[in-house]
């Protein structure tokens, strides 16, 4: 069955980085869109970052030149690199994989990420 596991969250203070990792399995992982989503406590989900299955890429205006995802297709892996860490970004950060715009998303089960000094 299809499988979306994230790691690397943590608590950093402001100015550090994390990289977050989201391991696939269960679908065809290089012909599918990866995104990044994140929901801080009382406030609804939404979308950090997405790569598609040809490599390009698009942000959010909050993570532009902060954030980087990418993608190693033979690893069936995604990945966040997240620098300049700020207290707003906290959240639960979760994974996601669709392959069209009209087929079923699958999601991951989120990892924490705390920016307190």
């Amino acid at each position: 069955q299809v499988q979306l596991v994230e790691s690397g969250g943590g608590s950093v203070q402001p100015g550090a980085s994390l990289r977050l990792s989201c391991a696939a399995s269960g679908f065809t992982f290089a012909t599918y869109t990866m995104k990044w989503y994140r929901q801080a406590p009382e406030k609804e989900r939404e979308l950090v970052a997405l790569i598609n299955s040809d490599g390009s890429t698009n942000y959010a205006d909050f993570v532009k030149g902060r954030f980087t995802i990418s993608r190693d297709n033979s690893k069936t892996t995604a990945y966040l690199q997240m620098n300049s860490l700020k207290p707003e970004d906290t959240a639960v950060y979760y994974c996601n994989a669709r392959r069209t715009v009209i087929s079923r998303a699958y999601w991951g089960q989120g990892t924490q990420v705390t920016v307190s000094s």
